[in-house]
C-alpha cells in the first residue's frame, strides 16, 4: 500500500494542470504579499496578515511596472502669479493714459489720480510700468485704429530710407525708323548736345527734337541707290558730319545754333582701311592719311579731352592716335597703342568720361568680348565674354556704368556696373540685332536703333532730385569758372 501511495504522489506532482501546493512562492507573489503586509500593518498594527492562495493567478499588469515614473520636481515651466488689481492697472495704462490731457486741468488731474491710486491700490499707478524706455513715447498717429498706448516708436534708419534704383524693362518711347539699313558696319544714329537726335534712313537724314517732338528732313541724296553710312555731331551740337556711300563727307549746318564756332578739323575712315584728315577751311582740304588698318575702318571715337583718336577696324585691330597739332607733318604720325587681342571686327568704341585714359572696345560675332584698355600703360585692364556680338558701347556717367548693344544672338541692350562688370539690367524688346546705342546730353536716357526699324528710348539713368541738384550746382560753378578764365 505504501508503494501505491508513493506512486500517486509522484503522478500528482508531475501533473501541470493543477496548482503546486507545496512549492515555494514565486518572486512576484512574495513582493505582493510583503506590500499587502506593510499596508495592513500601517492600518492595524499587531494583527497577522492572511494571504490568500487564490492570488496565484497571472496578474493583469507586468510585475514591477505598476508604479508610475515619478515626475521631475521643479520643472522649467514658470506660471507667474499676478494680482487681478495689477491686470486692471495695466489695462488702464494701455487704454486711458494715451488720451491727451487738457492743459488747464492737467496738474490737478494728475494729483487727484495719484491720490485715488494710493488710496485704492496702495501704490501709485505711475510706478506700475510694464515696459520703460528712455524717452517719452509718441502718441499714436491720427487715424490710427488701435487706441492702445504707443509704448515705443522708432524712426526708420538711414539704411532703410535709402531708395533702391528702379530700371524699367520697357522703353519710355518708341520711334519708327522705316527704310533703316540693317548693316553692322554703319553708324546711323547720333544725339547732339542740343537734344537733337539725328538718324539716317536709307538716303535721307532726319532730325528729331527730343524737347519739342518736331521732325525735320535735313538732307536727301540725289540718287536712289546711294545711302548714308555714318553720322556724327560736333561737340557743340551746331554741325552734323554725314558720310555717304559715294565716298563723300558732307558737313551740314543745324539751324538751331547759327552763332556757334565751327570745328574745322574732320577725320573719317574708309573701306580701304585709311583714316583721312581734312581741314575744311582751305580749298585743298585733305591734309594727311593714317594707314595702319588693312581692312575697313568700322569705328572712330575722340577722347573726352581731345588728346587721342581711337579707331577700330575689320582687321580686328584697335589703334589709338595722338592729336595732330596745326602746322605739323601728319604723315609721320605713329599710333600710341595698337592692340590685336580681339578675334572679330571692332566697331564698338567708347571713352570713359571720368577717366580720360580708359578706352572700351567690343568685338563682333567671332569675338563677343568687351575689353577695357589703359592708354597710358598700353595694357588690357579687364575683359568680359558677353556671348553675343558687340555692336556699340557707351559710358553712362550718372551711375558710372557701361552700356553695350548686342546683335546675334541676344539682340538686346545690357547695362554693366563699371569696373566690376556686374550686370545691372537687360533691356529687351528689339526683334532684330541692335546696331547702335547713344546717350542723351543730360545722361538720363539712351537711344537704341535696331534692324527691326525702331528707335527705342530707355530712361534708365535718371538721377535722384538731391543728386541732380548737386550736379547742376557743380556744373554751374564749373561753367562760371570757365567763363572767368576765358575773360
Amino acid at each position: 500500500m505504501a508503494q501505491f501511495g508513493f506512486e500517486n504522489d509522484i503522478q500528482s506532482i508531475l501533473k501541470l494542470d493543477m496548482p503546486i501546493l507545496n512549492a515555494p512562492m514565486a518572486r512576484w507573489q512574495r513582493k505582493a504579499s510583503s506590500s499587502n503586509t506593510s499596508s495592513l500593518n500601517g492600518l492595524s498594527p499587531g494583527k497577522p496578515t492572511n494571504v490568500s492562495l487564490s492570488s496565484s493567478k497571472t496578474p493583469s499588469k507586468t510585475p514591477g511596472k505598476s508604479k508610475k515614473t515619478p515626475s521631475k520636481i521643479g520643472g522649467d515651466r514658470f506660471i507667474p502669479t499676478r494680482n487681478s488689481k495689477q491686470m486692471d492697472v495695466a489695462n488702464f495704462l494701455l487704454t486711458k493714459e494715451n488720451e491727451p490731457l487738457d492743459a488747464n486741468t492737467a496738474g490737478s488731474t494728475l494729483e487727484s489720480q495719484k491720490a485715488w491710486s494710493v488710496s485704492l491700490n496702495g501704490y501709485n499707478i505711475e510706478d506700475a510700468k510694464i515696459l520703460h524706455f528712455g524717452g517719452k513715447p509718441l502718441n499714436a498717429p491720427e487715424g490710427y485704429q488701435n487706441n492702445l498706448k504707443v509704448l515705443y516708436s522708432q524712426g526708420s534708419t538711414p539704411a532703410s530710407t535709402k531708395k533702391t534704383r528702379y530700371i524699367s524693362s520697357t522703353p519710355d518711347r518708341i520711334l519708327d525708323a522705316p527704310d533703316l539699313r540693317n548693316d553692322f558696319y554703319l553708324n546711323l544714329l547720333d544725339w547732339g548736345s542740343h537734344n537733337i537726335l539725328a538718324v539716317a534712313l536709307h538716303n535721307s537724314v532726319y532730325l528729331w527734337d527730343a524737347t519739342k517732338g518736331d521732325i525735320i528732313l535735313l538732307m536727301r541724296m540725289e540718287r536712289e541707290e546711294d545711302y548714308i553710312c555714318s553720322l556724327s555731331w560736333t561737340k557743340d551740337g551746331s554741325y552734323l558730319a554725314v558720310g555717304t556711300s559715294d565716298c563723300k563727307v558732307q558737313v551740314c549746318l543745324s539751324d538751331v545754333n547759327l552763332h556757334q564756332i565751327f570745328v574745322h578739323i574732320v577725320f573719317h575712315g574708309s573701306r580701304s582701311g585709311h583714316i583721312h584728315h581734312h581741314d575744311v577751311r582751305v580749298a585743298d582740304h585733305h591734309i594727311f592719311t593714317l594707314t595702319t588698318h588693312t581692312q575697313e575702318v568700322c569705328g572712330l571715337q575722340w577722347s573726352p579731352d581731345g588728346r587721342y583718336l581711337a579707331s577700330g577696324g575689320n582687321d580686328n585691330l584697335v589703334c589709338v592716335w595722338p592729336r595732330v597739332h596745326e602746322g605739323s607733318a601728319g604723315n609721320d604720325t605713329q599710333f600710341v597703342n595698337c592692340w590685336s587681342e580681339h578675334q572679330g571686327a571692332v566697331k564698338a568704341l567708347a571713352w570713359c568720361p571720368w577717366q580720360s585714359n580708359i578706352l572700351a572696345s567690343g568685338g563682333g560675332t567671332s569675338d563677343r568680348h568687351i575689353r577695357i584698355w589703359n592708354v597710358n600703360s598700353g595694357s588690357c585692364i579687364s575683359s568680359l565674354d558677353t556671348q553675343s556680338q558687340v555692336s556699340s558701347l557707351v559710358f553712362a556717367p550718372n551711375y558710372k556704368e557701361l552700356v553695350s548693344a548686342h546683335g546675334y544672338a541676344h539682340n538686346n541692350v545690357v547695362i554693366w556696373k563699371y569696373p566690376s562688370f556686374s550686370k545691372v539690367a537687360e533691356l529687351n524688346g528689339h526683334e532684330d540685332r541692335v546696331l547702335s546705342v547713344i546717350l542723351s546730353p543730360d545722361g538720363s536716357t539712351i537711344a537704341s536703333v535696331a534692324g527691326d526699324e525702331t528707335i527705342r528710348l530707355w530712361k534708365s539713368f535718371e538721377l535722384d532730385p538731391v543728386k541732380k541738384k548737386a550736379k547742376d550746382k557743380l556744373t554751374k560753378s564749373t561753367s562760371s569758372g570757365m567763363h572767368q578764365s576765358i575773360r
